[in-house]
């Protein structure tokens, strides 16, 4: 299976960040893909206030994404904004096309390093796999990445490869943790981990809307299960197309079985 990760710099329009989704996907369904996964926030970007542009999964954002992606024939996932019943919002991965509409909820909210998330965000509380070609995918949003439980999860719950969004804050040794959490959680799972972030606001030539939200800092990667890295972008938009081999996540559970050797769960 092909997937594609989709750098992008999100503006603070929901319509103009539409036709950001409209041109990545038309691109990587020509080159093949079948996946096509964009950053959390792909909506809109952090910095701006985010209840005025929520919207539900029926909603004309979402609606609209699902129509681009049955018109290429593909899966798309990307980062909206959806109400959510306390006047918070929910940030959701819209996970859309091949017969699926769903969202899943960002279960751990970013409350760390000066920031504080769950002022305006409601927590998620259920993972979320969708099968596409017969493969089962995980998904999951930029600070679940520090949480290794999750990514077992999804490998118990049958997935192969698990999709993260992001929009990675930046800031001294982010982009080492990044780079290093993305490859734990890959070996913790013996799972593919495919880690989509926001370009960097300063590379693609954008003054982001706030100094001190998380816009993100580029670098989107792939982590193979033994946690080998067989591509990574710069800082700037971009696109990175992998071909995922579920042959080597079995190799992977068979030759390092965290998975089976677990004790405490």
């Amino acid at each position: 299976m092909r997937v594609a990760l989709c750098q992008i710099t999100s503006t603070p329009d929901p319509d103009t960040n539409l036709e950001l989704v409209r041109e990545a996907v038309r691109e990587a369904a020509a080159d093949g893909a079948r996946v096509v996964l964009l950053p959390e926030a792909t909506m809109a970007c952090f910095g701006v206030p985010l209840a005025p542009i929520a919207q539900p999964l029926d909603g004309p954002w979402a609606s609209a994404v699902s129509a681009i992606a049955d018109a290429h024939g593909v899966l798309v996932v990307a980062g909206m904004f959806e109400p959510a019943p306390d006047g918070r919002v929910y940030n959701t991965l819209l996970v859309t096309g091949e017969g699926v509409h769903t969202g899943y909820r960002k279960i751990h909210l970013y409350d760390a390093f000066g920031f504080q998330e769950s002022r305006t965000v409601a927590p998620g509380e259920q993972p979320l796999t969708v099968t596409v070609d017969g493969l089962t995918l995980g998904v999951a949003t930029c600070y679940d990445v520090r949480f290794p439980e999750l990514f077992r999860a999804l490998a118990d719950q049958g997935a192969i490869a698990v999709l993260v969004a992001a929009s990675w804050g930046a800031g001294p040794g982010k982009r080492e943790q990044w780079e290093l959490l993305v490859r734990a959680r890959a070996l913790d799972s013996t799972s593919w981990v495919l880690a989509c972030g926001q370009a960097d606001p300063a590379a693609a030539g954008v003054t982001p809307p706030s100094d001190s939200a998380p816009t993100g800092i580029g670098c989107s990667m792939v982590a193979d299960p033994f946690g080998d890295v067989p591509a990574q972008l710069g800082e700037g938009p971009d696109m990175l197309l992998v071909d995922l081999e579920p042959d080597l996540v079995d190799q992977a559970r068979q030759t390092i079985p965290v998975l089976a050797n677990r004790r405490l769960r």
